[in-house]
């Protein structure tokens, strides 16, 4: 019988890392999406009913397909010495605006801490400023729109210390 793992810590909304490729799909640069703030993924299946009379007035559905999305909310980055912004950044408003493949952003996102839970896919980016007051910090409401599969990948973060 195997020993049981001890459950008695709560994971914290901020165990998400979110990572842009800026590389290529052959020679990939990870690279850190900075000033994330919140942070939203979801899978939606699409389920269709499947009932018939064989089934003795119990309900049949299948499964017939799945979309996904990421929210991001980010506190901008810039340099302190020149007039440019955060290159993970502009890679994604630059994306925004683009159309075919120069509009997919590839990304990742894993637990910082290692823990098993980690992604991978293609998506479409929705940049959107937020605005506000002239007290409020810089913030951009991103929802990056999955093209393709999101698939689940060996977190490349679980041989690392954990992250506070």
């Amino acid at each position: 019988m195997s020993t049981p793992v001890p459950t008695d810590q709560t994971e914290l909304a901020r165990e998400w890392r979110l990572e842009i490729n800026m590389g290529t799909s052959e020679a990939p640069d990870w690279q850190l999406c900075p000033g994330v703030r919140e942070f939203q993924p979801a899978s939606e299946p699409n389920i269709e009913d499947a009932s018939d009379y064989d089934s003795g007035g119990w309900a049949a559905n299948e499964k017939t397909g799945q979309a996904w999305e990421l929210s991001v909310t980010i506190r901008r980055k810039k340099s302190e010495d020149a007039k440019v912004y955060n290159t993970v950044h502009e890679a994604i408003r630059l994306a925004h605006f683009a159309y075919g493949a120069a509009n997919k952003i590839h990304l990742r996102y894993m637990n910082r801490n290692g823990l098993p839970e980690a992604y991978e896919g293609k998506a479409i980016p929705n940049w959107q400023p937020s605005g506000g007051e002239y007290t409020a910090l810089g913030e951009t409401e991103i929802t990056f729109t999955g093209d393709g599969p999101l698939t689940p990948i060996d977190n490349p973060l679980a041989d690392e210390e954990e992250t506070p």
